[in-house]
């Protein structure tokens, strides 16, 4: 097939009546769908038109294509006029109160497949599951105390990547969205300022939106072991509940207050991020190295990074402390789809970091003790004390005062962060269409770069948004994990999608 592309009127010139018919009767159902600007409806139609002459000069006949982009995928979401509104739930609370202190926290999940992205599919994907996630459809709000969520109904775009990962997303215009859908070659990227959900609620979106590209595609799947959501199930209130108000008060809450830390020595660089590392390794290889040490995954990516951490600092004395969010949702039961994790520090000082299993072992002592049910549950507390202490507060004077009370806006409590989203399965007729996945998070404001790790099939990505041009972490990292036997293959680099 050549890369040049008919306009849907030259495809139509070329259908038969019968054909023609077909799409005649498919467009008089679609103004029955779009309670919409005539603007908009129009958007929406031409992504229609676009999305049936791609399918047709990929071999699917005028029918396959009506059938794959039904209009009952739409699910009646454009005709209803949005109604919904959504209180921040208290994680995310702080986030949009940071943007004026010049910190999005943004992450970003990517899915490389085999075969490029073809950008008027992916569209309808995002066209077509989007209704299932109502929460995602809504633009950040100014209430009088707080932020928060109001429902849009309008057309999502989906845009060709043009540059480093992780940019600001300008929520504050009008009816923006809080998140993007991006492609570049053969990898669609989904990024997502941190109001509307964590990793895990991420993932759930991403995988969704990757199983109905493939689908559209002619891809089928029996999801047999209940890889993904639903996108045609009705959402439900579990999945947008707040789950923090959920837990029952611990008698005590703490884990907010530290002092600060190291920070690596380089020189903070004005672009954000300067570059982003992603190291591609066997999944086997990496899981091997840590089992003879006797630890897990995490742990032993978190020993590696000491080492390499404190090769890059200068300071002679002081503590490097490395920020692990934890997930919620393995100590209480919720199926909300927002935010639900909460995070601690595993901190050394930076004079008794050696290549030793004494390294190991300390790791493997604090988590133990700081990622407990019960140390979470009182971080949970003090997050949800925060919050009530704070309620009434006007926002206009909010920021400052929350700045205050939140301590954990300082990075300099933080040496770094390892965030770990585990091993993501989709079914396995999607996965032989699928080779890796990434995940990285967004630019610091002080530290000199941000971790993060995701394992897809045979492969685990840990991938390093840097902060500064000094190589010295990445170098030792790749150093420590080759010495152990892992073969890696870096990607990325300055000019990330060029």
């Amino acid at each position: 097939m050549d890369n040049i592309k008919l306009s849907y009127y030259e495809f139509l010139d070329g259908l038969s009546d019968e054909d023609r018919e077909l799409l005649r009767v498919f467009f008089r159902e679609f103004d029955l769908n779009f309670s919409l600007s005539k603007a908009e409806k129009r958007a929406f139609r031409q992504d229609f038109e676009e999305a049936i002459t791609v399918l047709c000069e990929r071999g699917a006949s005028v029918r396959e294509a009506c059938e794959r982009l039904s209009l009952t995928n739409l699910g009646g979401f454009y005709a209803r006029p949005s109604i919904a509104w959504f209180p921040l739930d208290d994680a995310a609370k702080i986030y949009p109160i940071c943007l004026e202190h010049g910190l999005q926290n943004n992450f970003r999940i990517s899915v490389y497949f085999k075969e490029e992205v073809v950008p008027e599919i992916l569209q309808m994907a995002l066209t077509f599951t989007i209704k299932r996630f109502p929460g995602f459809s809504t633009s950040l709000k100014k209430g009088f105390f707080w932020h928060y969520l109001d429902a849009v109904k309008k057309r999502f775009p989906v845009e060709e990547e043009r540059d480093a990962p992780c940019q600001p997303i300008k929520v504050s215009i009008s009816g923006s969205s809080s998140f993007r859908i991006m492609y570049y070659r053969n990898r669609m990227s989904a990024e997502f300022f941190h109001i509307l959900t964590d990793g895990t609620g991420a993932s759930v979106f991403v995988k969704a939106l990757a199983g109905e590209y493939l689908r559209l595609l002619g891809i089928n799947s029996a999801d047999e072991d209940g890889d993904l959501i639903d996108i045609h199930e009705t959402p439900t209130k579990e999945e947008l509940e707040n789950a923090f108000v959920k837990v029952e008060k611990a008698a005590t809450g703490s884990g907010f207050v530290d002092k600060s830390s190291l920070q690596m020595s380089g020189k903070l660089s004005s672009a954000r991020p300067c570059r982003v590392l992603h190291f591609k390794m066997n999944k086997d290889k990496l899981h091997e190295a840590a089992k003879r040490h006797g630890v897990t995954v995490t742990v032993y990516l978190l020993a590696k990074m000491f080492l390499a951490t404190s090769a890059a600092c200068d300071e002679l004395t002081g503590d490097i402390n490395i920020q692990l969010p934890v997930n919620m949702r393995k100590f209480y039961q919720t199926k909300t789809l927002r935010n639900f994790a909460m995070f601690t520090g595993i901190k050394i000082p930076i004079d008794k970091i050696s290549d030793t299993d004494e390294l190991f072992s300390e790791i493997v002592r604090q988590m133990e003790e700081k990622t407990s049910k019960e140390k979470m549950h009182e971080m949970i507390t003090a997050a949800v004390n925060i919050v009530s202490s704070i309620r009434y507060i006007p926002l206009v004077i909010k920021a400052p005062v929350a700045k205050l009370v939140y301590g954990f806006i300082g990075e300099n409590i933080y040496t770094t962060t390892l965030s770990n989203l585990g091993i993501v399965k989709m079914p396995k007729e999607y996965s032989e269409h699928i080779e890796s996945m990434d995940f990285c998070l967004g630019a610091p404001l002080l530290n000199r770069l941000a971790c993060a790790v995701v394992t897809f099939g045979d492969i685990t990505t840990f991938s390093v948004t840097k902060m500064t041009p000094d190589p010295t972490f990445e170098e030792k990292m790749y150093k420590y994990l080759s010495d152990d036997g892992i073969e890696i293959k870096v990607e990325g680099s300055e000019y990330y999608a060029h």
